[in-house]
């Protein structure tokens, strides 16, 4: 097939343009053509078209001659993500349609069982783009997930800096939920799977084998890396300040991490296992104990050889940990920067 990824740069991205060229696919990817971005270590082994998402032209023009496309492009942060994802949808669904792509398959986040009022902007709008995507004529397949664990992972690095950082793990209340993280190569056996589904449009929960408190998750870390990091609740903590605590403690981009937290009031555990019936991937589920040892693993420097789950040279600088204060200083400073200016 001739399959288009966009968001090839990204995290889950630049993992799986390397497992669809081993399916023997043919590749083209997107870049917003930034002189300053290095190209990836695969780079020339696939095609590359300059592409705006936001620019209906350049969707079309990358479109063309295309089987299926990767949707893996979202937005974190800014007062006007929302709409941006919005448009970028539309885009995308009108090259599907003229352009007679087959396949669409999307990176979502899972959806939790609240009302409407209750679900997060970050998650609303994940779902808007979900609907918009699968108003086209294409067999759209949406992977819907929660926790992805793996080295450079956003999720991953807020539970390792944290757990390292902090001298206690402060929970708020609200926060300790339910989650069901999931090992990043199995989210990319799912993804590849898709390809391959023969039913309708629909989506798929896609989940690991463990369900656990948020709380019980970072204590997991801790124990497997060898730290003693005792756990407090701590009730009526503001959402907004939680965000803006974890945001500053971690070298994580802030406008990220505040989205994430906001969606974490909710039990995120997928809804059902139909995926492992349904996409053909032949993959064993990996554990919690295994992806957090495969994702600790020293960085290689034959990125053709590397583990999925561990460092990869295009993984963001603040994988590596950057900032290195100690942590009740940027607490510090984090909560003067969330009090009123007098």
């Amino acid at each position: 097939m001739k399959i288009l990824v966009t968001g090839a740069t990204g995290y889950v991205g630049g993992r799986l343009v390397p497992r669809l060229l081993e399916h023997g696919h043919t590749v083209r990817t997107t870049t917003t053509g930034n002189p300053d971005r290095e190209s990836p270590w695969w780079g020339d082994r696939v095609e590359t078209f300059v592409m705006d998402v936001l620019d209906p032209e350049q969707v079309a023009e990358a479109c063309e001659g295309i089987d299926a496309v990767y949707y893996l492009i979202h937005g974190m942060g800014g007062d006007d993500f929302a709409r941006t994802d919005r448009q970028a949808a539309h885009n995308l669904a009108d090259a599907v349609r003229a352009q007679g792509v087959d396949r669409v398959v999307y990176l979502s986040g899972i959806v939790p069982d609240a009302g409407d009022d209750q679900l997060s902007e970050h998650i609303t709008s994940r779902r808007e783009v979900e609907q918009i995507l699968s108003e086209s004529p294409a067999t759209v397949v949406v992977l819907r997930a929660a926790v992805l664990l793996g080295s450079g992972s956003t999720s991953f690095e807020i539970i390792r800096q944290v757990s390292e950082r902090m001298p206690v793990h402060t929970v708020p209340t609200w926060m300790d939920s339910l989650v069901q993280p999931i090992a990043v190569v199995d989210a990319l056996e799912a993804l590849v799977g898709a390809l391959d589904y023969s039913g309708p449009s629909r989506h798929f929960d896609v989940g690991g084998p463990d369900r656990l408190r948020y709380g019980a998750l970072l204590d997991a870390y801790t124990s497997h890396v060898g730290l003693q990091r005792p756990t407090v609740d701590v009730p009526l903590l503001p959402t907004a300040l939680v965000g803006t605590l974890v945001g500053s403690l971690t070298d994580v981009p802030r406008p990220t991490v505040e989205a994430l937290v906001e969606s974490l009031r909710h039990d995120m555990v997928a809804a059902d296992d139909d995926f492992l019936a349904l996409l053909p991937t032949g993959h064993r589920l990996v554990g919690l104990d295994e992806a957090f040892r495969r994702a600790l693993a020293p960085r290689t420097t034959s990125p053709h050889e590397a583990d999925p789950m561990g460092p990869l040279p295009q993984d963001p600088a603040w994988a590596d940990g950057g900032d290195e204060r100690p942590a009740l200083a940027k607490v510090v400073d984090a909560v003067k920067d969330a009090l009123p200016s007098t």
